[in-house]
């Protein structure tokens, strides 16, 4: 059994996950995917709208889309501090792809930073919903 650490991903709406893991991997603006495990050294990032996963200690995972927002590591916890998060099941499906039709559709005629923000949001909804 790995070692496990406390995780917390918070929304302003809401608490989406609090408890104990063995790894949890996100992405950062920039950085790209980034894994913390239990003893992580101090780490403060940005995060990019992405799917994070939470590998909890009984081997389920967590599957969240995070868009944006802080990733602090510290202690042996991780927070993720999201802008706007949502669990892999309360992500509607259909409402995700046609968003990223939307944004595919404007991007297609100029670059628009709002679409490809849009366009971001969109497929990590759809990647934590295991619909890529």
């Amino acid at each position: 059994m790995s070692a496990s650490f406390s995780v917390e991903v918070v929304s302003p709406e809401s608490v989406l996950y609090s408890g104990e893991a063995t790894m949890v991997i996100t992405r950062t603006l920039g950085g790209g995917e980034i894994a913390f495990q239990a003893g992580h050294a101090p780490f403060l990032g940005a995060l990019d709208a992405s799917h994070t996963r939470v590998f909890l200690v009984d081997g389920a995972v967590e599957d969240i889309a995070v868009h944006g927002g802080f990733v602090e590591v510290s202690n042996n916890k991780v927070s993720l501090l999201s802008d706007t998060a949502e669990v892999a099941s309360a992500i509607d499906v259909g409402r995700a792809r046609a968003a990223k039709e939307r944004a595919e559709e404007r991007l297609r005629h100029e670059h628009d930073a709002e679409a490809t923000a849009a366009l971001g949001r969109a497929n990590a909804r759809l990647s934590a919903a295991g619909h890529s």
